[in-house]
């Protein structure tokens, strides 16, 4: 049998309190929140929506902690070399699942040391482009590029982010060049986006919809088969003269590993509860994501079904980030 901390263990019996006093005493001081990303990207975003909304249920601070750096790898091992109590919680998205095939050693191990809570939302990225450039669509994008290759500088959040694969994917199915800068976070990425020092870059709905509506950004496409129902009038980059082409992002929690089952379920619940609260889905819908409640063992089915499907795609592109 493998061992019990795996990310991938099947959390059975998620009732089952072991033992009774941490059902019974668990939270009695404040939860650390993890977000291995700069202050205003999306994933700092989300958890302080989700981390106000735990703080109401669970009656105990939960105080968002951003460690930036090395693409979510800092914070990470952070989270995954915390004690396992239930104190300290992860905002998870995509680097978990990249990581691993990006560097060649990590301080962790992703299925040994961390397990899994609960997605929260999924969402689509959408190409972003500073309107101090000519370029209105996909195909003109491409077209600039392949006039002047290598000219076009394209913001990140780190390598192998949400902002950094659709990119590569869309170069990949393309041939165009261009080169990237990658940032500590999404927020820094977006001040340099808006400012025209960098563009285009691929971002999430959530962090870029203010700056649509304001006309600071134009948004090119978004990068799912089937259009955002925040953007409806933007076309998809498969529709946009690249057929096939498909990206999504996502969001979820995880635990250092060896966190109690009870605390584990405690926390799968309260946050099924908050996903189902009208105010949080409406703010999580609004600006193109969806909320996706799971159980830790579809999670961590998850989880591994994007460590197989972009662990493909990064190296075929031969991405490393060292």
């Amino acid at each position: 049998m493998s061992r019990p901390d795996s990310l991938f263990v099947v959390l059975i019996a998620l009732g089952f309190s072991t033992p009774d006093v941490v059902a019974q005493n668990y939270p009695d001081r404040p939860i650390r929140f993890i977000v291995p990303f700069a202050p205003g990207g999306t994933n700092d975003i989300v958890a302080r929506l989700i981390a106000a909304k735990l703080h109401e249920a669970l009656g105990q601070p939960v105080v968002v902690d951003n460690r930036g750096g090395a693409s979510g790898v800092i914070g990470t091992e952070l989270a995954a070399k915390a004690s396992p109590d239930g104190y300290t919680l992860l905002m998870a998205n995509m680097n978990l699942a990249t990581n691993p095939v990006l560097f060649k050693k990590l301080p962790y191990d992703t299925l040994r040391d961390l397990s899994a809570v609960s997605l929260l939302a999924t969402s689509p990225t959408v190409l972003a482009m500073s309107p101090s450039l000519p370029i209105k669509s996909v195909r003109e994008l491409i077209a600039y590029a392949q006039a002047k290759p290598g000219k076009l500088t394209y913001g990140t959040s780190g390598i192998g982010t949400t902002t950094h694969i659709p990119m590569e994917l869309l170069i990949s199915m393309t041939g165009i060049k261009m080169v990237p800068v990658h940032y500590k976070g999404g927020g820094p990425m977006l001040i340099d986006l808006i400012a025209g020092r960098v563009s285009p870059a691929f971002t999430t709905i959530l962090s870029v919809m203010p700056h649509f509506q304001a006309q600071r950004l134009r948004a090119l496409a978004v990068s799912t088969p089937k259009r955002s129902s925040a953007l409806p009038d933007i076309p998809t980059v498969a529709e946009s003269g690249v057929p096939g082409y498909e990206f999504a992002g996502w969001w979820g929690v995880v635990v250092p590993a060896r966190t109690p089952r009870a605390v584990v379920a405690n926390l799968n619940a309260q946050l099924g509860k908050i996903l189902a609260q009208r105010d949080v889905q409406e703010k999580l819908i609004g600006q193109g994501a969806d909320p996706a409640h799971t159980s830790p063992e579809q999670f961590s089915s998850y989880i591994r079904t994007e460590l197989a499907k972009w662990g493909k795609v990064i190296k075929e592109a031969n991405i490393r980030a060292e």
